[in-house]
């Protein structure tokens, strides 16, 4: 087990195999290529990324189906080499795939998702990458309705 101090959690440890690399960082924070990803029952069904590297830099997401139960991914095929996913279809939840949507909190509690550019994991591999999309169908602040976890909802419902 490795320790591992964060603003949000206090100290916290984690085995190596929870790790998961982003080979490409993130947009705005392509230095951060290592996150370990928190989930708390009691608020369901958000993940916190966490970096490893820096203790203040924690995303908070939800899976895409939770903000859009009829939402259709897109990956491009650079994103599903770095992935090692198929290269001839999009990715299926079957392949180990999991699709999270980074959430933003804006005035008070009311949330927004983004789902143009969701975070796109192969769980088998530990392997992820923000899978920025070439069409418009879907906002980078789409509404996150209430779901009955605190903090998003507080508030906003």
């Amino acid at each position: 087990m490795t320790l591992l101090q964060t603003k949000y959690f206090g100290t916290m440890s984690y085995e190596d195999e929870s790790v998961f690399d982003f080979p490409v960082g993130l947009p705005a924070f392509e230095e951060e290529k290592r996150f370990v990803f928190i989930e708390i029952a009691e608020h369901a069904p958000l993940v916190f990324l966490q970096s490893l590297s820096q203790a203040s830099l924690c995303f908070l997401a939800l899976p895409v189906s939770s903000v859009d139960p009829d939402y259709r991914l897109a990956v491009s095929v650079e994103d599903r080499a770095v992935l090692e996913l198929p290269l001839e279809r999009e990715p299926r939840p079957e392949d180990g795939m999991l699709a999270l949507a980074l959430v933003s909190l804006h005035d008070g509690f009311s949330a927004t998702a983004n789902l143009m550019a969701p975070i796109v994991v192969n769980v088998r591999k530990r392997r992820a990458v923000q899978a920025i999309r070439m069409d418009r169908r879907y906002s980078h602040q789409h509404p996150v309705r209430c779901l009955g976890v605190a903090p998003v909802c507080e508030g906003a419902c």
